[in-house]
């Protein structure tokens, strides 16, 4: 082990080094003797974690790790894991329209809106789940109207329109009333949201394991992450 880590390591982290030699001899007799020695267990517990970062220097680091820190982990931490929808509150009633309006100006207003929390009734934004794209599913690439499973689980609903989408999100993660189906703030929204659908997709065709990697924009050691060459979406 030690000429191994002569090679990998500088000579000042040998010492480091040869103390996780020490840990693992510490651990071994500590899980022998746990029933009557607990607290050697816990020093044992501790320096295997202590081994552990020095194999991953990211671990540490990445704010998607553990579970606690992440915010999509736990379905009682989800906002996309509420109540069930009246879908009447979300499927655009017969015969309504949006309103149209200049383009790239809706697109402007409805960036402005997707980064506010003013929408929401719990300090949630758009933006809050999907920031770089994130949080979006595969199905986000396809032309609407399609299947999005929030949708379905939340209303029994198979197949959505992109601006009855955005109302869902109003009710269901942000907690909200939906917008008035012929307001600016509706069709502002759904405008900008098809233009980041445009950028999904563009994503997707330059990395199709990205969408699946919800937490890849948020881990600051992905780009020295001594795993990389060993992963099949590294090189796409």
């Amino acid at each position: 082990m030690n000429s191994i880590y002569k090679k990998i390591m500088p000579r000042t982290a040998i010492p480091g080094v040869l103390g996780a030699g020490l840990i693992l001899a510490t651990a071994s007799s500590a899980m022998a003797g746990s029933a009557i020695n607990p607290s050697a267990l816990k020093r044992a517990d501790t320096g295997l974690l202590q081994l552990a970062a020095l194999k991953n220097p990211c671990g540490a680091k990445n704010p998607c790790a553990a579970a606690e820190k992440n915010p999509c982990a736990a379905a009682a931490n989800n906002p996309c894991a509420a109540a069930a929808v009246n879908s009447k509150l979300v499927m655009r009633p017969k015969g309504t329209k949006l309103m149209q309006g200049n383009a790239a100006a809706l697109i402007a207003e409805g960036k402005a809106l997707f980064m506010s929390e003013k929408l929401s009734t719990n300090g949630l934004s758009c933006n809050s789940c999907h920031s770089e794209n994130g949080a979006f599913e595969a199905s986000f690439a396809k032309a609407y109207p399609h299947r999005v499973e929030m949708a379905v689980e939340q209303g029994g609903i198979t197949s959505v329109a992109l601006d009855e989408m955005v109302q869902f999100c109003m009710v269901v993660p942000m907690e909200a009333k939906p917008l008035p189906w012929a307001s600016r703030e509706l069709a502002a929204l759904t405008a900008y949201t098809a233009e980041l659908q445009k950028t999904f997709v563009a994503d997707a065709m330059a990395n199709p394991c990205a969408a699946k990697n919800p937490c890849a924009a948020k881990n600051p050691c992905a780009a020295s992450n001594p795993c990389a060459a060993s992963n099949p979406c590294a090189a796409h």
